[in-house]
């Protein structure tokens, strides 16, 4: 798909696009989705005041978002194929500010140190690097220095064709909400509606010890989606800590 057709196809944002130019260009690939209901209350202590946590039917939830980041690059610039591709993993949360549903993240890994290192460094994204394999049907991750594995085999399911409200509200995220120092910044994306798979897996380990107190047991939904081509906008600071 060309960027115009990207950026033409709108109907199924909840809301209009920025006006101003997109600076970065990505591929979210082979994407996993495991989806985990949560306690609010257990939650709030994890996700900065100035965010609303966002709910779905009185329900707070977390998922754990696997993926393969390719030809991410600046708008006028190439993509560097050594840092620009990587594995990727991430806990996210759902949140509201500024009048805007979005995500928080509660944790990213990447599969390079030097991706992770560029990312941190423009977005001030909380990236981390991890060892991520990940062959057909089989991603494995482990960071000896907090502790954390990650182990998973899955086979691809058929196609969903009629998506759920509780399907759409946990993947058609177009604001991303995160804190630094004395500011919440908000980042805007743009893609198309994401194409969603069913998914038969088998969660051999998740251990993450600081998610322990909110995440137990199997993840109530799941998706696979062959992924979306993404545009972002540079980040803007509109709350004040």
């Amino acid at each position: 798909m060309t960027i115009r057709e990207i950026l033409e196809n709108q109907a199924h944002r909840p809301w209009e696009l920025r006006t101003d130019s997109w600076k970065y260009y990505q591929e979210w690939n082979n994407v996993l989705f495991f989806h985990f209901q949560v306690n609010h209350d257990k939650l709030r202590s994890y996700v900065p005041s100035e965010l609303e946590i966002d709910l779905f039917e009185d329900k707070a939830w977390i998922s754990v978002v696997i993926f393969t980041m390719e030809n991410s690059r600046p708008k006028h610039l190439p993509a560097i194929s050594s840092i620009s591709n990587f594995h990727e993993i991430n806990f996210r949360t759902y949140v509201k500010a500024n009048n805007k549903t979005g995500v928080y993240f509660l944790s990213i890994e990447g599969g390079k140190r030097m991706s992770c290192a560029v990312a941190k460094a423009i977005s001030r994204l909380p990236y981390r690097h991890s060892k991520i394999k990940r062959s057909n049907g089989v991603l494995q991750s482990e960071n000896q220095q907090f502790q954390d594995k990650l182990d998973v085999e899955f086979r691809i399911g058929k196609e969903i064709m009629d998506k759920t409200d509780l399907d759409t509200w946990l993947t058609e995220r177009y604001a991303l909400f995160q804190e630094t120092d004395n500011a919440i910044n908000e980042f805007e994306i743009h893609h198309s509606a994401w194409p969603l798979n069913e998914i038969d897996f088998k969660m051999n380990a998740l251990n993450y010890e600081r998610f322990e107190k909110i995440i137990n047991g199997h993840p109530l939904k799941s998706h696979y989606s062959k992924g979306v081509q993404v545009l972002a906008w540079g980040k803007k600071s509109i709350l004040k800590i």
